[in-house]
Parts: structure tokens; C-alpha cells; sequence
């Protein structure tokens, strides 16, 4: 994934979004926005935050947290631990 740059990834069943912010810090949400069927992937990165494609919904990447309308559900969150040339997953409690 390239600095900058949003990457969808499937683990197991799971559609994330991979996130690589400048600096080289690393994030992952769920990849379907909340409100409405759409992979955030395809959607707009700026300052942290993930714009939806379809109806504009935005959301922090760092907490998941809904920014603004449609969406009103926060994203689910993993936590990625860099190994490497590795990057690990963990799913949110």
C-alpha cells in the first residue's frame, strides 16, 4: 500500500480497508461503510479520515468514530502491528 494511500484486503469473510498514512503509520477498518452498502476503499482519504463514495459519510480511521451524516454507527477498528515487511491484524474486542 502505498503512503497515502487506502488498499482493500479480505481476511477470512472480512472485507477491511488498509490504510498508510504519511509518516509510515499503518490502520485498518472495516472496509463497508455503515450506512449503506459501499467499500470505503473506493472512497476519498484526507487527514486521517475515510470519505464514503456513495452518500459522503466520513469517518476518523485512527477511531472508527461516524463524523457526520448519513452515517450515525462508528467502524469496527483492528489494530495493525507492522513485522517486517508484515502487517498483522488483530480484530477488536
Amino acid at each position: 500500500v502505498a503512503e497515502g494511500q487506502v488498499h482493500a484486503v479480505r481476511v477470512r469473510d472480512k472485507e477491511i480497508a488498509l490504510y498508510h498514512l504519511p509518516g509510515g503509520e499503518f490502520r485498518a477498518t472495516d472496509n463497508v461503510c455503515t450506512h449503506e452498502y459501499a467499500l470505503l476503499s473506493d472512497g476519498w482519504l484526507e487527514d486521517g479520515c475515510i470519505e464514503c463514495p456513495l452518500h459522503a459519510a466520513r469517518f476518523d480511521i485512527r477511531t472508527g468514530r461516524a463524523l457526520c451524516a448519513p452515517a450515525e454507527e462508528n467502524l469496527k477498528v483492528f489494530e495493525v502491528k507492522v513485522e517486517g515487511d508484515n502487517l498483522m491484524l488483530k480484530a477488536p474486542a
